[in-house]
């Protein structure tokens, strides 16, 4: 079942309450849409797939027309995932920069996603929670949820690349969820974009357990995404969950997959 934003919502509320993640996966080739929502429906679990800029821009094809693009990323999706009844897929932009605002408005209003990322860590403090509260403020009227980030994560992704680290504070993360009304909070706790290994991560599950207690004791309980995540142990990924991650998100082990069993065949 392809899941729009009020369905979403109640999936990441259940995960929060009952400790566990919901995996978020890009996605843009249609193999690995079916064999992800095929694992979703063996596992009874709801899941969530995932488009970047890039993604929709393949997609379109010469013209990389990223409406168009996206159109049919979620059509794929939404065909695939209502064939199935004992799990739900959503469909969420990832990492979108203010720079496609228009492109987030776009996917809002005409019901191709379940959830978005506004990305704008870099900007200034206060810019990135005007940019981020705008964005909510479109997605509110359509009930599609938000995910926003305040920090930088290591490495790159599709158009998005830092070369240092900046954990979040919690103090910040308060105030930014209080003044943007984000449904998902993407906070930068020591993970890598690319290609790592957990135990060369400096993973600071201590700063997910301290923000997520003082969201709630602000009364502004929000889910935890953690970036960054293909290289982390299962151990890891399992501790981040129960200091309060709800959501986290796979990108580059799938690709390494994908890539070794082409090889594999050929």
């Amino acid at each position: 079942m392809f899941l729009n934003g009020g369905q979403l919502k109640k999936v990441f509320q259940k995960a929060k309450r009952d400790r566990f993640g919901i995996i978020a996966s890009n996605v843009v080739f249609d193999g690995i849409v079916r064999g992800l929502c095929q694992g979703y429906e063996n596992k009874r679990s709801d899941g969530l797939l995932q488009m970047s800029s890039g993604a929709v821009k393949y997609a379109a094809g010469d013209t990389k027309d990223m409406n168009v693009g996206a159109t049919f990323i979620s059509k794929m999706i939404e065909i695939i995932a209502n064939q199935y009844k004992n799990s739900g897929v959503g469909l969420h932009i990832d990492h979108a920069t203010p720079n496609y605002f228009d492109f987030l408005v776009y996917v809002i209003e005409n019901g191709l996603v379940s959830s978005v990322m506004i990305d704008a860590s870099h900007e200034p403090f206060e810019e990135n929670i005007r940019i981020s509260r705008e964005v909510v403020t479109v997605a509110r009227k359509y009930g599609i949820l938000v995910e926003g980030e305040i920090g930088y994560i290591k490495g790159s992704e599709d158009e998005i690349v830092s070369d240092t680290e900046l954990y979040t504070q919690p103090e910040e993360a308060l105030e930014y969820v209080q003044k943007t009304g984000v449904d998902l909070f993407a906070a930068s706790v020591g993970t890598n974009h690319g290609v790592t290994k957990g135990a060369n991560v400096v993973l600071r599950l201590d700063l997910i357990k301290q923000i997520d207690n003082l969201l709630i004791a602000n009364n502004v309980e929000t889910g935890i995404v953690l970036h960054g995540a293909s290289g982390l142990t299962a151990q890891q990924q399992q501790d981040a969950i129960r200091n309060g991650v709800v959501k986290i998100n796979k990108d580059t082990r799938y690709q390494m997959e994908y890539a070794i069993a082409v090889q594999k065949y050929w």
